[in-house]
């Protein structure tokens, strides 16, 4: 009989991303890191809907990050234009394969290599009002705090960040 543990061992990883929109991400959480932003991978908003990345950037802005693996992936995407509720830049993000001329012009644009990744077109601002802004905060908190949690209780090394300078 198996042992099923109550603390799964990546609870990112669902099954719903395939393995290109999986490249893509850490291809982009590579460049958000090295922008020394902090980064939640599929984070619930208060929508309902779940978002590829949330980042906080050293300003304090949020930038949602919709990853799309595929032209299909794309076309039969429809919920994005709620994602700008909740952040105050909005990007899709794909490989070199799909066309950059599928995405829309007034949204931010990345290109991921799954190495890294590069802004091709900077997404314009429009700030979040301040109740959405704090409660987004609360919920990126809470949401990153609890994954560290169930991390340390899997035995996952999680190394501090007390040196940060900001």
């Amino acid at each position: 009989m198996p042992i099923v543990s109550p603390i799964p061992s990546n609870p990112l990883a669902d099954g719903r991303q395939s393995e290109r929109a999986l490249i893509i991400r850490r291809g982009v959480q590579r460049m958000l890191l090295a922008m020394n932003a902090h980064v939640l991978p599929e984070l619930s908003l208060a929508s309902g809907r779940r978002a590829d990345l949330v980042a906080i950037m050293r300003n304090g802005e949020f930038w949602i990050v919709e990853i799309k693996s595929s032209v299909e992936d794309f076309r039969v995407d429809r919920k994005w234009p709620v994602y700008r509720q909740h952040s105050d830049r909005f990007f899709f993000a794909t490989h070199p394969d799909v066309p950059a001329s599928i995405f829309p012009a007034e949204c931010g644009f990345i290109l991921s290599d799954g190495y890294g990744a590069e802004i091709v077109r900077e997404a314009p601002e429009h700030r979040l009002a301040p109740a959405t802004r704090r409660a987004l905060m609360l919920r990126f908190a809470r949401a990153g705090a609890a994954r560290v949690t169930v991390a340390e209780m899997s035995g996952v090394a999680v190394p501090a960040l007390d040196g940060e300078s900001d």
